[in-house]
């Protein structure tokens, strides 16, 4: 569980706050895209082996590599989420005399949300999935009992139906925190 929830924390606030400076200074977009892209076509477990000589054997070096598998997913969908808030309510609300920040807050983030929800939901269901090669790097896991012995079955399929559950465990979780945080979406589709 530590696995997956603390990396997607983690990465939600990374990306988002990169997200947000690229959306403050858009030059920084392409760069920014680029990072997050270049991490993500790592393979994991060459990632956790490469990390093994800078981070050490253990739990840190999963979470490195798990945080930056979450950064792409996440910062596309804030950055796409922002974009595509029409241009008609922000400068209806710069007419009112809203403040850049004050736009961001009250207008921007709140129509980005169903799309940055969107993309933790993704995130969450591919970090579990990832978490499971997290054993490379010594932290464990559910992946370590899949291997720990290929023949007898039962551990994979215990192993992976766990993986399964908590992958859905969590994709719940986000989901009602959307629902939460986005309660004009239920009233618009009522």
């Amino acid at each position: 569980m530590l696995l997956s929830v603390v990396p997607l924390a983690l990465g939600f606030v990374i990306a988002t706050a990169m997200a947000l400076v690229a959306h403050r200074y858009l030059s920084l977009n392409t760069p920014f895209l680029g990072l997050v892209s270049a991490l993500f076509t790592v393979p994991s477990i060459a990632f956790y082996l490469i990390l093994l000589n800078v981070t050490g054997r253990g739990y840190a070096t999963a979470v490195v590599v798990l945080t930056a598998y979450t950064l792409v997913l996440i910062y596309r969908n804030v950055s796409t989420g922002l974009q595509e808030v029409p241009a008609d309510m922000v400068d209806a609300a710069q007419g009112m005399g809203l403040t850049s920040r004050q736009i961001l807050f009250g207008v921007e983030l709140p129509m980005a949300l169903p799309t940055i929800f969107a993309g933790l939901r993704i995130a969450a269901s591919s970090t579990v999935g990832i978490a499971g090669f997290a054993f490379f790097a010594g932290a464990g896991g559910l992946g370590a009992e899949i291997f720990a012995d290929p023949t007898f079955r039962g551990n994979v399929v215990a192993a992976s139906v766990l993986m399964i559950l908590l992958a859905t465990v969590l994709e719940l979780l986000v989901l009602l925190v959307e629902r939460a945080a986005t309660p004009w979406e239920r009233a618009v589709r009522g």
